[in-house]
């Protein structure tokens, strides 16, 4: 089994190299049908383009093969490899993620059951205080849990989300472009 730990370090050494964050790696699926997630992030403008998920590819890549070629493959099994930007209705994996996205609906669920015995909650974030989590619910009011309390949490597709997210440009968004049959 990987040490995700390790390949967590080695692929944000890799992401950092580039100037990216690293937003999410995971490793799912079994035997020859695992796949390496890696989702990362340029700062400003909390996306990838398809030329920096490319670059980070290759650069893993190349990490991945060289620690294979050195006896130290961190993963086992054959998989895949796919890196991508974390998209609009993106994981928040990170506690600033929820400070970031302030007011924004999020799907929240959680390691240990919060007050009332609920394990999820969709709710409006609020912030961050410290090592805590911040929620809004609508059903039971202000939620407070400590990070590591959260199992997984992803954002909402909602028109503010979408009015918040600009994508990195929209040039050619509005052409149609018709490909002529070769004869």
């Amino acid at each position: 089994m990987a040490d995700m730990n390790a390949l967590t370090a080695m692929i944000d050494a890799e992401a950092r190299a580039l100037g990216f964050d690293l937003v999410r790696v995971a490793l799912f699926g079994k035997g020859e049908e695992q796949t390496l997630q890696i989702m990362a992030e340029r700062p400003a403008t909390r996306q990838l383009t398809i030329d920096d998920c490319a670059a980070l590819s290759r650069r893993v890549s190349e990490r991945l093969d060289a620690l294979e070629e050195a006896g130290e493959d961190p993963i086992e099994d054959a998989y895949r490899l796919e890196v991508s930007s974390p998209g609009i209705d993106r994981p928040l994996t990170r506690l600033k993620d929820f400070a970031d996205w302030i007011g924004h609906e999020a799907r929240v669920h959680f390691v240990e059951p919060i007050e009332g015995g609920r394990k999820q909650v969709k709710a409006l974030l609020a912030g961050i205080e410290g090592e805590a989590v911040l929620l809004d619910d609508p059903k039971s009011g202000r939620v407070v849990t400590p990070f590591m309390n959260v199992d997984s949490a992803k954002l909402i597709l909602t028109d503010a989300l979408i009015s918040a997210t600009v994508p990195l440009s929209t040039e050619g968004a509005d052409e149609i472009v018709t490909q002529e049959q070769e004869d």
